[in-house]
């Protein structure tokens, strides 16, 4: 018998594979795990922080300078530096996703403002040969000595003034340097839900101002209870603009998030499905947890992303 392949079956084959290969391209990869190391891995020089996060099992990192033994805004960056981060990330094959910036954005001395925003430029500067290229960041509140205590002028139109001012100078900076910064909306900063996010990225009308989500941190006193509702508001107001994503937990609303994902009440399905269904295909990275932690909430969100992607989920 003659199995030479006819010019009919040639054309079967090719189709066949034209298909498949459509719908791999149309299928979404959907979120990369990562972690942030410098919360998470709190002792040791970067690569063995970095090693830790491999061993784990995480293909991406959100990296802090604090982890290359400086402070987490420095003032100066020994040169040399970023290069050897790059390096260190990339021979073990972990993508570094993020770079924390967070300063207080709207406190009350104009001179600290200026001076967090002369960090960032420095960080933002030496992003590229770090190769990375978005920068974690957070609004700040009005207390003088933390930026992660609500204050009572958070509220203050003059507040907001200043905090919007510091944004437009800190998105120029992201413009200038082709980086991205990410903006948290945190339950005790004046961005302190995602209506107020969604005003200021409209105020700010700038490309290189996005969104990090994570639910764990928006949730104010009494609003537990609302989950739902306010999970799916969060996403229509900045689904299109969320470039990065936290994943951990809370057991109870208001300043509460702060336990391991998985071990509290945050609805992982919902989120999940959430930022699935607005095609999320960055970093998703856990945080508030331990390295003994890491592995079972990295479990649990892969378990949780691999039940929502197969062709059996329904929506």
């Amino acid at each position: 018998m003659d199995n030479t392949p006819t010019r009919r079956d040639l054309l079967c084959l090719a189709g066949t594979l034209a298909a498949a290969a459509q719908g791999q391209a149309a299928a979404p990869r959907g979120p990369q795990l990562g972690i942030l190391i410098a919360t998470t891995y709190t002792t040791g020089p970067l690569e063995a922080r970095l090693d830790e996060a491999k061993a784990c099992g995480f293909a991406c990192v959100q990296m802090s300078m604090a982890c290359a033994g400086l402070p987490e805004m420095p003032d100066q960056i020994p040169a040399g530096l970023p290069a050897r981060i790059r390096d260190a990330a990339a021979s073990r094959g972990i993508a570094i996703a993020s770079l924390t910036g967070t300063f207080n954005m709207c406190h009350p001395d104009p001179a600290e403002r200026q001076a967090g925003l002369r960090r960032l430029r420095l960080m933002a500067e030496a992003c590229p040969a770090m190769g990375v290229s978005k920068i974690h960041i957070c609004t700040g509140t009005r207390d003088r000595a933390s930026m992660w205590r609500r204050h009572p002028d958070n509220a203050s139109p003059q507040a907001w003034r200043d905090m919007s001012a510091c944004i437009r100078e800190a998105a120029e900076i992201a413009r200038q340097a082709n980086v991205v910064l990410a903006l948290e909306p945190e339950v005790n900063n004046i961005v302190d839900s995602a209506r107020k996010a969604r005003r200021l990225l409209d105020e700010t009308g700038s490309p290189h101002l996005k969104v990090t989500m994570d639910p764990a941190n928006i949730f104010h006193s009494g609003e537990l209870p609302r989950m739902k509702q306010m999970l799916d508001e969060a996403f229509e107001l900045l689904g299109a603009d969320i470039v990065l994503a936290h994943a951990k937990d809370l057991d109870h609303d208001g300043d509460a998030g702060h336990k391991a994902a998985g071990e509290g009440l945050l609805d992982y399905d919902r989120y999940l499905r959430l930022l699935l269904a607005h095609r999320f295909q960055g970093a998703l990275l856990l945080h508030g947890l331990t390295p003994a932690q890491a592995p079972g909430s990295l479990a649990f969100v892969r378990g949780k992303l691999a039940r929502l992607q197969s062709p059996s989920a329904t929506s």
